[in-house]
């Protein structure tokens, strides 16, 4: 490859080539616009659940519900994994990206497959829910932008692992991969998994939809879907984990303890995080005893071994890397020390609190067969993903953003003090959203409800002060937490827009 292909970022010494640096940017920024969107709609929602508001009617709750879960859940993050992929392949291993053509053709699916697919929500030709669970029925451009989406996610994956190869193949980097890159080939493995069944399931039911076949049987759609459902969420644990290790030794230099047990969890992850989709079946009759036992008893809590690894193995890390900085007065310097200021830091710090404590703990209960036959449809699981996919995953992605956008588009952040609250504001409104999210639901306030007083709704339930003071502090910190979130994409677009440039 000749010279002009590559630039050298002056920060981390890598080689950039400018193919990777081009998709790099335009996914991210793809992912910052449906984060806004999404978080647009989560604020309605929240004011909407909290009964002294009351935002929206019934028929709008119900749509921006399935389009908030769409843009969050799937368009913001995907977008931003394959910006990760991009990054952590060809950026950190010195490498050109292999196929680049691919890559586009790859945001273009992704592209339009997610527009389509929110047109349709908007229009009221997909009042599915994000579940879409047949017989209901949904416009069949729904299920086609859906399937366009994930086969460019797919593509983006495939990329990724080509320029591994060319990378090994043209001895850009010696010895074993990155760790940070051997954690997004976990990412793009369930990746691979997990659309493959987004498509074995989406396909027919798009068919049916379009009446090119007569029937789709609800019961294989539910049991294929949640392969595909909660297994996409599997891919952001996994991205997430790759950016803790990312953002400590850029925050502070630290090296993990020891990269061998960090990389078995990651294959732990791998062998059976999937798994654990199945969760949401415990409820369901097709099951044995024996099956479910197994599968909440001791194939999950393989998983739950992998993220115990990693939310030990970061924060000693990060001790040890302060500590050797000379910070080792007492049992605690180190920590007060840190550099907490920096908006990597912290996003780095709630995103392991918010993932490990408020949602991974969570989780844990919440997928024993016992316990989730109570909690299944009530406000304690949307508390307990809102903990994962949101304080930990999308404050991870945040946090990384904020040396993206000096290495990556080459602007230095404007209003860094302002960038230094971020953080908190959008972290620690989530963390109170969660909590009482699962309170609420603690009490019996079921999920997906869009009146729970019975104002002129078919439940009418009063559940009483304690309820309606959690659904407040919901709508409460719904607010802050959006305020934070609209900080962050108004600090991103500014510094893409007026940020300083910087030399490279």
């Amino acid at each position: 490859m000749s010279s002009w292909n590559y630039r050298t970022c002056p920060t981390t010494g890598f080689k950039v080539h400018n193919k990777a640096e081009t998709l790099i940017q335009f996914n991210a920024v793809t992912s910052i616009v449906f984060l806004l969107v999404g978080g647009i709609v989560g604020l309605t929602l929240a004011l909407t659940r909290w009964q002294a508001v009351h935002l929206l009617n019934d028929e709008w709750f119900y749509r921006f519900l399935s389009l908030h879960g769409i843009a969050m859940l799937v368009a913001w993050i995907v977008f931003f994994e394959m910006a990760v992929l991009y990054f952590a392949s060809a950026v950190i291993l010195n490498s050109r990206l292999a196929a680049p053509w691919v890559g586009w053709l790859q945001y273009l699916l992704m592209l339009v497959g997610g527009a389509l697919v929110a047109v349709m929500i908007l229009t009221g030709n997909a009042d599915v829910m994000f579940t879409s669970y047949v017989p209901l029925k949904a416009h069949h451009l729904y299920y086609l932008g859906i399937i366009l989406f994930a086969v460019g996610a797919i593509l983006g994956c495939v990329v990724f692992f080509a320029t591994l190869v060319v990378a090994k193949h043209e001895k850009t980097y010696t010895g074993s991969l990155p760790l940070v890159t051997f954690g997004a080939a976990a990412a793009a493995i369930i990746a691979i998994i997990t659309l493959s069944a987004g498509a074995i399931v989406f396909i027919p039911t798009w068919l049916w939809a379009a009446g090119i076949i007569p029937v789709m049987d609800s019961e294989v759609y539910r049991l294929l879907f949640w392969g595909f459902g909660h297994s996409s969420q599997q891919i952001n644990v996994a991205a997430m984990v790759s950016i803790w290790y990312l953002l400590a030794t850029l925050t502070v230099g630290a090296v993990p303890l020891n990269e061998k047990v960090c990389r078995t969890a990651f294959v732990l992850y791998i062998l059976f995080i999937c798994i654990a989709s199945e969760h949401h079946l415990l409820v369901d009759p097709g099951f044995s005893a024996a099956h479910k036992t197994w599968n909440t008893g001791y194939f999950m809590h393989l998983a739950v071994l992998a993220s115990m690894i990693h939310a030990f193995s970061v924060p000693a890390a990060t001790e040890v890397a302060l500590r050797k900085q000379g910070h080792t007065r007492g049992a605690f310097e180190w920590l007060k020390k840190a550099p907490w200021g920096n908006p990597g830091f912290s996003s780095l710090v709630l995103s392991v609190v918010g993932f490990g404590f408020l949602g991974g703990i969570t989780g844990v209960i919440y997928g024993t067969e016992q316990i989730n036959i109570i909690a299944h449809n009530n406000l304690r699981i949307p508390g307990h993903f809102h903990a994962t996919v949101v304080a930990g995953t999308t404050m991870a992605f945040m946090g990384i953003t904020w040396y993206m956008l000096p290495l990556m588009f080459r602007r230095q952040v404007v209003a860094p003090k302002l960038a230094s609250l971020q953080p908190w504001l959008f972290g620690g409104g989530m963390m109170m959203f969660s909590t009482a999210m699962m309170f609420a639901g603690g009490f019996g306030v079921s999920r997906r409800s869009w009146d729970m007083n019975g104002v002129d709704g078919p439940f009418q339930v009063n559940f009483g002060p304690i309820v309606d003071l959690s659904l407040a502090v919901m709508g409460i910190s719904g607010v802050v937490a959006a305020l934070g979130g609209a900080i962050f994409c108004l600090l991103a677009v500014a510094t893409l827009l007026f940020g300083k440039k910087v030399n490279a």
